[in-house]
């Protein structure tokens, strides 16, 4: 293979690039428990236009661009993961429509060949402008997060946000057909643990909609606030049918780890993702690519294999393919939340969820 250096001058400072190989074949990759690996989050940036209450400090330090990995960087190594076996990509953040170009980097992802789903998970507070630009780039959907639909308290959960821009953005995105539409609610005790669940419940009725209930997921220095206020799916499921009667069991693929419930002659389905209490970790073919270029390997564990040091260092493909190859083998079971283990080295902004 040709070791020639390929220089990119970027906002993100100076870049160096070992070429693309000639053709390259994919083939699936297992870890160690026999999971294919074929899902990839990306983490676009670190920063984000809202300081969530379960998800980073309000005086947040985010790193330096020079720090996260550029477009170039960034395409270079979803083409190992592809060549890996990857066929799915969802875009992260921090807040993915914040980093500047994302338009154009969604069209250079959706041109991968190998790349087969590709989606998002946004705050929305942009996508009343960047929902038609982006779907015509190739994004499939979108997951949006809303935790209540009180304008007030969600002012207090998010510290900052407007939650009538985040209606605008879920009406974008419906009309670009970023769907199907799943809307993501962290519940957390005290804060939207009751009459906002059943309001947000109550949204499927008319709307062919997938409201997402998740269980807080405790990290870095936040950790013993998000552990203090778990609140568990079964309480959630629970309190719904307080309101709505039994629910539903709706159709179920065993790979999304949100599992799907209707209420009663309902249009759109609830679902509760319970990562503390009743973890999937047996299904995850999941691993995640951090803004500053860490392959990480498990949401709730701090695994990382470093790809973006060497990259810049000039690793040759080859090299850097089989350092993503070692690290997905390495995959951990599962988190150890019930040993009383937590990720501590990033908060949530800084992985994506």
């Amino acid at each position: 293979m040709n070791s020639q250096v390929l220089l990119h001058t970027t906002p993100y400072g100076k870049i160096a690039l070992p070429p693309l190989p000639a053709g390259f074949a994919s083939e699936p990759v297992f870890d160690s428990y026999g999971r294919r690996i074929s899902y990839l989050r990306i983490s676009l940036t670190d920063a984000c236009n809202l300081r969530c209450v379960y998800c980073m400090p309000e005086q947040m330090t985010f790193r330096p661009r020079s720090e996260l990995m550029s477009d170039e960087e960034l395409l270079y190594l979803v083409q190992i993961a592809v060549s890996l076996g990857v066929t799915k990509i969802r875009l992260t953040g921090g807040e993915p429509t914040i980093r500047p170009g994302v338009v154009e980097l969604v069209r250079a992802l959706a041109n991968i060949p190998g790349v087969q789903d590709l989606a998002m998970t946004t705050n929305g507070l942009l996508l009343d402008k960047l929902a038609q630009p982006l779907a015509e780039a190739g994004l499939k959907r979108v997951n949006i997060s809303i935790d209540t639909l009180d304008a007030q308290k969600f002012r207090r959960i998010t510290r900052w946000g407007a939650i009538e821009e985040v209606w605008k953005g879920i009406k974008a995105a419906e009309e670009a057909g970023l769907t199907p539409i799943k809307l993501n609610a962290v519940v957390v005790r005290h804060f939207n643990d009751g009459q906002d669940m059943v309001d947000l419940a109550r949204l499927t009725l008319e709307n062919n909609w997938e409201v997402r209930f998740i269980e807080m997921m405790p990290f870095g220095e936040i950790g013993d606030f998000q552990q203090s206020h778990v609140v568990s799916s079964a309480e959630m499921k629970k309190q719904i049918e307080q309101q709505f009667g039994p629910l539903e069991e709706a159709s179920y693929d065993y790979v999304d780890p949100s599992r799907p419930f209707r209420i009663q002659g309902a249009l759109g389905t609830l679902g509760f993702i319970s990562s503390v209490t009743e973890p999937f970790c047996q299904g995850c073919g999941r691993v995640r690519l951090t803004a500053d270029g860490k392959l990480r390997l498990c949401l709730l564990r701090d695994d990382e294999v470093d790809l973006l040091t060497p990259l810049r260092a000039g690793a040759s493909w080859e090299t850097l393919r089989n350092r993503m190859r070692e690290g997905a083998y390495h995959k951990p079971w599962g988190h150890g939340l019930a040993e009383g283990h937590f990720a501590e080295n990033r908060a949530m902004n800084q992985i994506g969820g």
